[in-house]
């Protein structure tokens, strides 16, 4: 019997794991995943305490990315979706060490209303009228590729830059926009130069293409009833997709899940794999799959090509961490109407941006109170992942109490660390992600997936762990 072994037991390996049985369930084919800690789900956790429910890792994921959202139905789960509460669908930018709105039809950076932006507080007269000429800018003449940064710089000006697209940004990605590829981070700001000359133009033609379509569209029955926003969850936080996938692939005949199972090292030798763990146990497969971070794929290839695990060194990383702390409503003064603040770099503070997680989604702490999720490292400031429990808990009131006035004692906090978790996509990706797919397709049965390569993000993961579960079957069937 043919074996697949996994190395990663993230949602990229589970998902791995899941489409390979979803699409064959009958295939004679044994499947083993290994994760190394104990408990699957990598970046994602979810944990309760005292009434309320914690997301350590990501606490959503993206509607127009549907990927998360299909598999999570295919697995039953659909009942459990849950929107944002779009009545304080607002985020809130810190400047001038006040909170100002982000100007409504301000979709991530690029303005689609002109009264909201012309009365926001946030932008200076000047850097309004540069926004404003962006609809004058011709479109980039080559296809080179630029950082995020220069891109903004060029369409938008220096002032949207800094007070809107960095801290969105790093807010989301923790990355730093000087070096991010536009190209490959943002491709749909590239697609909207391209084919309108102008992000704005292009913008509005979407948003109302997006309008006609939906009112076009048949009358929703049944599920689809269901209120679908922007950013989507599951009721009890993302763990249940993680504990659904381990539970389901558990009971799966030939198909082991094994927690605590650190790889040391891969070997391949006559067209077939040694997989060693740490204890020294060997387990031979057909096919593996590294759902490992890039950093750590290197280090497992070392011996079946070192030209590969040289390129995969060359995907940065950075490391976060976020402090989700809670207070009684009655000590929080500020309305809390909006989903959070995000923090641009020249205001110099230590954290990058703040979720108001109780406002943004129901169902995540008691009704007399208030449970604010506070994001801190990546590009910014790395070195303050390193600081202990305390001294993080003691900076993040810090920072509330001088952006928020909450001076008061909090309910709980409770500290998550990623260290080296957020691949970044600096430019010139796509190259290198180019000569990383054709040097892995010269090698027969093995495979990489993760957000290292072609998506940050739980769907991206998805998406693309998916199409390698088909690529395995299709070397099966030969």
């Amino acid at each position: 019997m043919k074996r697949v072994v996994i190395i990663g037991g993230g949602i990229a390996g589970l998902s791995a794991a899941w489409s390979l049985r979803e699409h064959c369930p009958g295939a004679p084919f044994e499947i083993v995943l290994l994760e190394r800690n104990d408990r699957f789900g990598g970046n994602i956790r979810t944990e309760r305490s005292d009434g309320f429910l914690i997301e350590g890792g990501p606490d959503c994921f993206l509607s127009e990315k549907p990927w998360a959202m299909e598999l999570s139905r295919r697995l039953g789960l659909a009942d459990k979706f849950l929107p944002t509460n779009d009545k304080n669908r607002k985020t809130f930018v810190l400047s001038g060490g006040s909170l100002h709105v982000l100007p409504e039809g301000v979709i991530l950076m690029i303005p689609t209303k002109i009264l909201p932006l012309a009365t926001s507080s946030l932008i200076s007269w000047p850097g309004k009228a540069r926004m404003a000429m962006e609809l004058f800018i011709p479109k980039k003449k080559d296809s080179k590729d630029e950082s995020l940064g220069d891109f903004v710089r060029r369409r938008l000006g220096k002032e949207a830059l800094d007070k809107i697209a960095e801290p969105l940004v790093a807010g989301v990605h923790a990355g730093d926009p000087e070096t991010m590829s536009v190209r490959a981070s943002f491709p749909k700001f590239v697609q909207l130069e391209e084919e309108s000359g102008s992000l704005i133009r292009g913008m509005v033609r979407k948003m109302a293409s997006m309008h006609k379509a939906k009112k076009s569209a048949p009358s929703p029955t049944g599920e689809q009833k269901q209120r679908v926003t922007m950013f989507m969850t599951l009721k009890d936080g993302l763990s249940e997709l993680i504990d659904t996938l381990s539970a389901r692939l558990s009971k799966m005949e030939n198909t082991v899940l094994r927690k605590g199972a650190p790889v040391s090292s891969l070997e391949k030798k006559d067209g077939r794999y040694t997989v060693r763990l740490e204890g020294g146990e060997a387990i031979d497969a057909d096919a593996v799959i590294v759902a490992a971070p890039a950093w750590a794929a290197s280090n497992l290839l070392k011996g079946v090509d070192g030209a590969l695990s040289e390129k995969l060194l060359t995907i940065p990383y950075v490391s976060t961490a976020t402090v989700s702390i809670a207070f009684k409503k009655k000590d929080v003064k500020h309305p809390l109407n909006g989903f959070g603040f995000v923090v641009p770099k020249v205001e110099k503070r230590r954290i990058m941006a703040a979720t108001w997680t109780s406002v943004k989604f129901a169902h995540r702490a008691p009704d007399d109170s208030v449970l604010i999720r506070c994001f801190v490292g990546g590009s910014k400031n790395a070195e303050l992942v390193g600081l202990d429990d305390a001294a993080m808990v003691r900076m993040v009131r810090e920072e509330l109490g001088d952006i928020m006035g909450i001076k008061a004692e909090p309910l709980l906090a409770r500290v998550f660390r990623f260290k080296s978790s957020m691949p970044q996509y600096t430019i010139g990706h796509e190259e290198r992600i180019g000569w990383i797919d054709e040097r892995v397709a010269s090698i027969n049965g093995l495979y990489l997936t993760g957000s290292a390569y072609h998506g940050i993000g739980i769907s991206d993961s998805i998406r693309y762990s998916e199409s390698v579960a088909k690529k395995i079957l299709h070397q099966f069937q030969k």
